[in-house]
């Protein structure tokens, strides 16, 4: 996260020095083709990786402890959060660790803006995510998806059937 914090940091136009940092985020070279705009965070880092011609707008948050696998020619929008970590969902095991799962975005892939991408999901080439989409799902290759709305999964604890 400190490395994050020293890339925004940095002048816009000092591509040399941004290429330098995150090539420490990420622990090693990055494409020569990644284009990545600040502000961008990173809690971990060494659990990403990119193809070529990958784009990331500003804004975005790279939660990349499970890791994170992006393809080729990707197009990623501002605001866009990957997460790939969270907690149980059972109340009395929330705070007793961490859970976590890859995210893999495959070749010509776009994600909209403020879009959240949830731990576990892979999605496929070609496909598209709408602005502000939560994806919480595989996603087939060459789709197009959105969402924004509340479903409920399960009830936790004694009660059952849908919420009231």
């Amino acid at each position: 996260m400190s490395l994050s914090a020293r890339l925004n940091a940095l002048p816009f136009d000092d591509l040399d020095a941004r290429r330098a940092v995150l090539g420490e985020i990420f622990g090693g070279a990055v494409p020569e083709s990644l284009s990545i705009l600040p502000p961008f965070h990173c809690d971990y880092g060494l659990g990403a990786t990119f193809g070529e011609r990958v784009f990331i707008n500003q804004g975005c948050f790279f939660l990349d402890y499970g890791g994170i696998t992006i393809g080729d020619r990707v197009m990623i929008g501002p605001r866009v959060t990957l997460s790939t970590a969270g907690h149980p969902v059972e109340v009395d095991e929330r705070y007793d660790f961490i859970t976590h799962a890859p995210i893999v975005i495959g070749d010509d892939v776009w994600i909209g803006a403020a879009a959240t991408i949830t731990p576990g999901v892979t999605i496929g080439r070609g496909s598209v995510v709408g602005a502000g989409a939560v994806v919480a799902k595989d996603v087939p290759p060459m789709s197009v998806v959105t969402a924004t709305s509340i479903v409920e999964r399960k009830r936790l604890g004694e009660g059952t059937g849908p919420v009231r």
